[in-house]
């Protein structure tokens, strides 16, 4: 069946992470989509799960896999990453090319969703973590206006290039959430990070929630969040 499905939609090998990608078909024609991408070590089996329980019939996700790289910050062990990591404060050091590399493998994504039929403004980005930072980056660097990005428990990478290095999509909703009791990557960072979005796009664009007692990782209030952006902003034509 899933070698079906592949040749069916065209040919997925020129888009390397769609070829392994979890994709959570809709029960309907499928009018949207919504590429969702996991956090550091991870893969997109987890967040397809989670996903499937705030499906909506008209809307595909797409969770691909992060290639296993070497990773600085984890002594270079191997593991999934969209990109390498030095550190986790606003002020380390970054992949800069790795992160570029890893926007133009998002966008190659895209362009094939658009090839088979979903234009630019029904489909969306979201990660959680490296996940929601590569979202964030690659729609602000985007020459699509997207339909929204859901940046979990996130970060702005390459902060210092925007809104200069922004592709100029000014009115692209970003729903932000993050837990106040991350350890990972501090909520404090996530507001910073929607300070700076502000200056990026249209403030009245960007939600930034939080929730109380949540550590780096998801809630089930926080889904329903995710679930009313994705029902607000991809509604059923």
């Amino acid at each position: 069946m899933n070698h079906l499905s592949q040749c069916m939609c065209g040919n997925n090998m020129s888009v390397p992470l769609l070829a392994e990608a979890v994709t959570v078909s809709g029960m309907e024609k499928e009018t949207a989509a919504v590429i969702f991408l996991h956090g550091l070590g991870d893969s997109g089996h987890g967040w397809a799960d989670t996903l499937t329980g705030i499906q909506l019939p008209h809307v595909k996700f797409i969770c691909p896999h992060a290639p296993p790289i070497p990773v600085t910050l984890n002594m270079k062990s191997m593991m999934p990453a969209w990109f390498d990591l030095m550190g986790l404060s606003p002020d380390c050091q970054e992949d800069e090319a790795g992160i570029k590399k890893a926007a133009e493998n998002i966008k190659a994504i895209i362009e094939h969703e658009v090839k088979n039929g979903i234009p630019p403004h029904r489909i969306m980005l979201g990660g959680f973590s490296q996940g929601g930072a590569l979202s964030l980056y690659t729609a602000l660097t985007c020459q699509h206006q997207l339909a929204g990005v859901v940046a979990l428990s996130c970060w702005l990478p390459l902060h210092k290039s925007f809104p200069s290095g922004s592709s100029g999509q000014k009115n692209i909703p970003i729903l932000q959430c993050h837990g106040e009791m991350d350890v990972m990557i501090p909520v404090h960072f996530g507001a910073m990070t929607a300070e700076k979005l502000k200056g990026i796009v249209n403030p009245q664009m960007i939600t930034f929630k939080t929730y109380p007692g949540l550590s780096h990782s998801s809630s089930p209030q926080e889904m329903a969040a995710v679930k009313d952006f994705i029902e607000k902003y991809l509604p059923r034509i």
